[in-house]
């Protein structure tokens, strides 16, 4: 009961945040589209079919950041901002996470919360095991636990164990360290968090899911 009131918060302070947020942050929206139309042109959006709760698909939207022309629309998600099919204006974007930006919409629509295991594409998800797919369990967010605890540096079985232990140890105040953390992630970069990724693996090893691993027993692959 208390975790479905919860739940309701959640969703109420997704929306009345996704809005102020948009509203607020609707000048730099517009210059980022204008600044992607002059490098690159259209389109100013990527949108791909991902995962979200319990599985079913949906639209994801990014401001594009590579050049739509030679790029695999399964790769575009995939790449660092080294990458040389990533245009100027998407380093910066990317850099300063305003890519993500237009997945505030995601969450109006309740495709996505602002916090949450990030959504992974259809073809991973077919691949999960049991304990992978309980990151489905809960919606997917614009950012999430892992996303703070190392991000693209983390591999993807680290990822998996993050999003899972948040999943379990799910808190409003949880969501609120999510975002503050975030927001460090954007001014100083991505950092590895040695201690809550050793909690995580050890809670996935405690769930039953095989010995502890540091790494190797999956192929990389993009969480988005």
């Amino acid at each position: 009961m208390v975790r479905s009131l919860s739940l309701l918060v959640k969703r109420a302070l997704d929306l009345v945040v996704a809005f102020t947020a948009l509203f607020i942050l609707s000048p730099l929206l517009l210059v980022t589209a204008l600044l992607i139309l002059l490098e690159d042109g259209r389109p100013v959006f990527f949108r791909q079919q991902r995962a979200g709760l319990g599985g079913k698909a949906f639209s994801i939207f990014k401001f594009r950041s590579m050049r739509v022309n030679d790029a695999p629309v399964a790769t575009m998600g995939a790449v660092t901002g080294s990458h040389p099919l990533v245009t100027k204006v998407g380093r910066v974007i990317r850099r300063t996470k305003i890519d993500e930006l237009p997945q505030l919409l995601n969450v109006l629509t309740g495709d996505l919360s602002l916090v949450g295991p990030r959504p992974t594409l259809l073809e991973q998800v077919a691949e999960y095991d049991a304990f992978e797919r309980r990151r489905l369990t809960l919606k997917p967010g614009v950012t999430g636990w892992a996303q703070v605890c190392g991000g693209i540096y983390l591999p993807w079985e680290e990822r998996i164990a993050l999003d899972v232990w948040y999943i379990d140890h799910w808190s409003l105040m949880l969501d609120f360290e999510v975002l503050v953390r975030t927001v460090g992630v954007i001014v100083f970069g991505e950092k590895l968090n040695h201690r809550a990724r050793g909690a995580a693996l050890k809670h996935e090893h405690e769930y039953g899911h095989g010995e502890v691993r540091v790494g190797g027993w999956r192929s990389e692959k993009p969480l988005g």
